[in-house]
């Protein structure tokens, strides 16, 4: 039995188990490095602060950039899983060999939009004097890596589509331990401060992109990266950047909502404000991306019994992704709400932005107790290939909830902490429509695979 057809045969829990740890041990690895580089960063004498904070000002386009690698990864991974659940091994590669270009494109086009814009953009979205230098010093050197982000992010679901989780782990691995090991060597040893940060994440970003693409050209891959299948197709393409859009929107949004509350946050607030929402970001981060990458090694699980017409087993893997990461995110998130203080101490030494975010995560965090319902659901529908109900719930929570309500309360209170407000409330109300969409359309898809 290949790695393949035991998404198909496998009983569910082991194989959700089998897929699902090694793409959350990459996750929560890659996790780690975000807390190391930060940690770091944030500790540099007597800039740690300023230095942080100007980091996760630069935040906005490098989440910018991994969302176009997820328009391939988390829209033509899962329509590449469908295709070899019902035995169309040619349109799989053709999206693999589609979806390899486009990755390259957006990259070009990326990096020639960001870089002679980047100086308006960061005093936009709430740069000072004394913050911008650092977020510019970063941002030149990270820009320079945008090809390995794009190669490495959106290319590695294809791994796990075909079955290798372990392998896909290690491709995320790799570039993370090789960070950490970077981080240290570049801002301390040989005195470079967030420019070595930022060299340090762009090496490793590069290694986790020649592996990634050693492993598909290789012999090893049973869905190969192949010249033949690279000609642009409208017919693969629009399907692919269709269901891509999803998980587009998701992380991208993010970016929309780190410039709208952090020049919120600057002008109601200033810096302090803008750094504590830098601090609770990462640890929001400690809930979001155990979900995401337990729930992305999952997906090809649901998206091959989806194409092969066996719901049975479908429901039984959102039955169990539901109850496992709603435990996970009331676990973490209920460590940051009665004891703040533990993640805060990872990320800075400064007393008065310490004090001023352990009095507020209890209440900015409040909301992610529900995230795993969401997570799951969200990632179910992208597994299914349905397109327009993964992005109506992607644009709910951010877009039309989010960020309204970031301009809004501070406009009506005149407060900066009126703005962390927002996300309990949004979090709450996407959760409850996302839930009250899944049950209305669930079965209706299910049927529609069985009349396949």
């Amino acid at each position: 039995m290949t790695r393949e057809e035991s998404l198909g045969k496998e009983p569910v829990l082991p194989l959700m188990i089998k897929m699902g740890m090694p793409t959350l041990a990459a996750q929560v690895i890659n996790l780690l490095y975000n807390i190391v580089d930060r940690s770091y960063i944030g500790h540099i004498s007597g800039t740690g602060a300023a230095a942080l904070t100007g980091v996760g000002l630069a935040l906005p386009v490098i989440i910018i950039i991994t969302a176009f690698a997820s328009i391939v990864g988390g829209g033509g991974a899962p329509l590449a899983a469908i295709a070899l659940g019902s035995g169309n091994r040619k349109r799989a590669s053709e999206f693999l060999g589609n979806g390899f270009m486009l990755l390259v494109l957006m990259a070009v086009i990326l990096t020639i939009v960001f870089f002679p814009l980047k100086h308006r953009f960061l005093f936009l979205i709430g740069a000072s004097s004394v913050t911008f230098p650092y977020a510019d010093q970063y941002l030149s050197i990270y820009l320079c890596g945008t090809l390995f982000v794009q190669i490495s992010v959106g290319l590695n679901t294809f791994i796990t589509a075909q079955g290798n989780a372990k392998t896909a782990m290690l491709s995320v691995a790799i570039g993370a331990i090789l960070n950490i090991i970077l981080d240290p060597l570049f801002i301390f040893v040989f005195g470079m401060g967030v420019r070595g940060a930022a060299l340090a994440t762009v090496i490793s970003q590069a290694v986790s992109a020649l592996w990634v693409l050693h492993f598909l050209f290789s012999g090893r891959a049973t869905l190969k990266l192949e010249k033949k299948y690279m000609r642009p197709d409208g017919r693969i393409i629009v399907p692919m950047i269709s269901l891509g859009v999803s998980p587009f929107v998701m992380q991208a949004t993010e970016a929309l909502i780190s410039i709208v509350m952090n020049s919120g946050l600057q002008k109601y607030g200033g810096d302090l404000y803008v750094g504590a929402l830098t601090v609770m970001q990462a640890v929001m981060q400690f809930a979001t991306v155990p979900a995401g990458g337990f729930s992305q090694g999952i997906q090809p699980v649901v998206s091959y019994n989806y194409g092969a017409g066996q719901t049975d087993r479908v429901k039984k893997t959102v039955r169990y992704l539901v109850i496992l990461l709603e435990s996970c995110s009331m676990l973490i998130v209920s460590v940051a709400l009665i004891h703040p203080a533990l993640y805060v101490h990872i990320f800075t030494n400064d007393e008065a932005l310490t004090a001023f975010i352990v009095k507020t995560m209890p209440l900015f965090m409040t909301g992610m107790m529900l995230f795993g319902i969401q997570m799951a659901l969200q990632s179910v529908f992208v597994a299914l290939g349905q397109a327009k109900l993964s992005i109506i719930i992607a644009l709910l929570r951010k877009v039309v909830l989010l960020v309204p309500l970031a301009l809004i309360l501070p406009a009506i209170t005149g407060k900066a902490e009126s703005i962390y407000i927002a996300e309990p409330v949004s979090d709450c109300i996407s959760v409850t429509v996302c839930t009250i969409l899944f049950i209305a359309n669930f079965k209706a898809i299910l049927n529609d695979a069985q009349k396949k």
